[in-house]
């Protein structure tokens, strides 16, 4: 019996895996997607890491979490009264589980909308064929198909510490960190990344004593370095201890907790005793079981995928995309790639701008930026102009009740281009849209200051800090 056969096969249903099944779909294309992702009944889950175990339900989580922090310690500033403030964690991750399942099912109709065949089960490759390529299906019963386009959208999975692997009870990578039962006493995270420091933030609002080992000498490294210091000064103040410079020893793991043996940046022997440990060291691509071999499609050392600028991998017809490949472990980079290959697959000329994609910190308060740090163009020798803009100045942030951080413009000294957009405070990852969109269009610091924004907004901050550029703000 022949397989099935399909234009395009995608592995994975993730970000990246999805959006490149719809787009393709969109484009005429008969279109199969193979997920494994299963919900707690066994059924199927596609939405990938990000739906399932990381941006969609922390992003939940951290909504609740800081509506508990506002309950009990904001609230009383705008005159409203809590008494009996409790906290039913069962509900909180009931309702986590909830909007994760929304977005499941979101997905699942979507492919039924675009006519998107759905094979629930692990994708891997068998050999290349008269259609281009045989891949299997193992899922509740394993099946073959056939692709003459293959995109690989199979992610990552979170590193572990080497000799410490994850047991999701006590030592926990973000899977483990987003179902904790009960709020620990005392919370230990390795590494201050972005996934560290938004469950950090969670178990902090709830009441977790949080301490975070990092290795690295600085705070946020990839941040703007002014960005850093001020995201570094909140955290402080919200008595979410950051220990940096470390060098982490032997984690020892009991009924009681964990211990983790650790040296300080003056090289001093200390020791960390937490009731949980949440390891946030990056994450690594998924290409186990993937079977590249059996198509001899090549994989770097790290076991990434190897593609050119165009996500074709070595092997004809066979693309990559998202986590699996080079740049940004984002799900929103996944997505963009995976419309561009589906476009490329078409004839057309699909584009993806790796300068103008945002990155964010859910953190509060919200850290979001687009382009180059003040440290990547003084490294790169261009001569530029930086404009800051504090909330603290900002009307709306007022009447919000945070008015931590500012806005901060990079624009070419010459030319006034906008080289890079960074923000630290209430709503940035929403705020960074508007940079992303003049950076894309190659705007001037002075095309965003004389553009007219709504009174009161967060995004006045964003016009006067493009209009500190040419040092003539307004309101401060």
């Amino acid at each position: 019996m022949a397989n099935k056969q399909f234009d395009v096969v995608v592995i994975g249903g993730g970000p990246g895996g999805y959006i490149a099944a719809i787009r393709a779909a969109q484009l005429g294309f008969n279109v199969a997607c193979i997920d494994e992702w299963k919900n707690g009944k066994g059924g199927p889950a596609p939405g990938g890491t990000c739906t399932n175990v990381g941006c969609i339900p922390s992003k939940a989580l951290l909504q609740s979490s800081e509506h508990f922090e506002q309950a009990g310690h904001h609230f009383v500033d705008h005159g409203i009264k809590v008494e009996g403030l409790g906290l039913d964690i069962d509900k909180m991750l009931a309702r986590k589980d909830q909007v994760v399942k929304q977005n499941n099912d979101g997905i699942l109709y979507l492919f039924k909308k675009n006519k998107i065949s759905f094979f629930h089960g692990r994708g891997s490759f068998v050999k290349t064929d008269a259609a281009g390529y045989e891949i299997k299906v193992a899922g509740a019963a394993e099946e073959s198909i056939s692709g003459k386009h293959i995109i690989v959208a199979t992610g990552s999975n979170a590193r572990a510490l080497p000799g410490t692997p994850f047991d999701e009870e006590n030592i926990l990578s973000n899977d483990g960190a987003l179902r904790i039962g009960a709020v620990p006493k005392k919370l230990g995270l390795i590494g201050s990344g972005v996934i560290g420091l938004e469950m950090g933030s969670v178990w902090r609002r709830l009441g977790a004593e949080v301490t975070v080992l990092e290795a690295l000498p600085t705070f946020l490294g990839a941040v703007d370095e002014q960005i850093a210091k001020e995201a570094k000064k909140a955290f402080d103040k919200q008595k979410l201890k950051i220990e940096l410079g470390v060098k982490v020893g032997e984690i020892k793991s009991s009924k009681k907790g964990v211990s983790v043996a650790w040296t300080n940046a003056k090289g001093e022997a200390q020791t960390l005793e937490v009731d949980k440990l949440i390891v946030s060291i990056g994450r690594v691509p998924n290409t186990i079981g993937l079977n590249a071999e059996a198509v001899g499609l090549k994989l770097d050392e790290r076991g990434a995928i190897n593609v050119d600028d165009d996500c074709k991998t070595n092997l004809p017809n066979v693309w990559a995309i998202g986590d699996v490949v080079r740049g940004p472990m984002l799900a929103h980079k996944a997505e963009e790639e995976g419309v561009a290959v589906a476009e490329r697959i078409a004839g057309q000329h699909g584009h993806v701008n790796f300068n103008t994609v945002p990155w964010v910190i859910y953190t509060s308060p919200e850290i979001a930026w687009v382009g180059q740090t003040e440290q990547q163009l003084k490294a790169a020798g261009r001569a530029y102009k930086a404009g800051t803009f504090p909330f603290l100045a900002n009307g709306r942030a007022r009447a919000l009740g945070d008015t931590t951080g500012m806005v901060k413009f990079l624009a070419d000294a010459a030319t006034d281009e906008i080289l890079g957009v960074h923000i630290v405070g209430p709503q940035a990852s929403e705020l960074i849209s508007e940079a992303v969109v003049a950076m894309e269009f190659k705007a001037s610091a002075e095309d965003i200051a004389r553009i007219c924004h709504a009174h009161p907004s967060l995004s006045e901050a964003t016009k006067e800090a493009a209009l500190a550029v040419d040092k003539r703000t307004l309101n401060f």
